[in-house]
């Protein structure tokens, strides 16, 4: 079994630089996080919106994640300057093929 934490985002128009800086480091820190599985993320630009979901093994990795004092702070940057609104869900992966794959 495995889970998934969906981020929908809308950014601000502030320091979109930051943002990419911030970002890559985000998901080289996440690689290496135990219970990692692998993240997807889409953007359109035209809307400012994007879809980020990372996989993991378990609820446990999840919250480790959560708690990791880089992450808070780039969660922290992220209300004050990059997101004008967020959601954040956390669901439980029933099933899941790649193209190609046998489910």
């Amino acid at each position: 079994m495995q889970y998934a934490v969906i981020f929908v985002s809308k950014r601000s128009e502030l320091d979109p630089e930051g943002y990419k800086a911030m970002s890559a480091e985000m998901v080289a820190m996440v690689s290496k996080q135990e219970g990692f599985l692998w993240v997807d993320s889409v953007f359109d630009a035209a809307e400012q919106t994007g879809i980020t979901v990372s996989y993991w093994k378990d609820l446990a990795s999840i919250k480790k994640w959560k708690g990791n004092a880089r992450h808070k702070q780039a969660q922290a940057e992220g209300r004050r300057v990059w997101y004008s609104s967020f959601d954040i869900h956390v669901t439980k992966v029933k099933r899941s093929k790649k193209m190609g794959s046998k489910l």
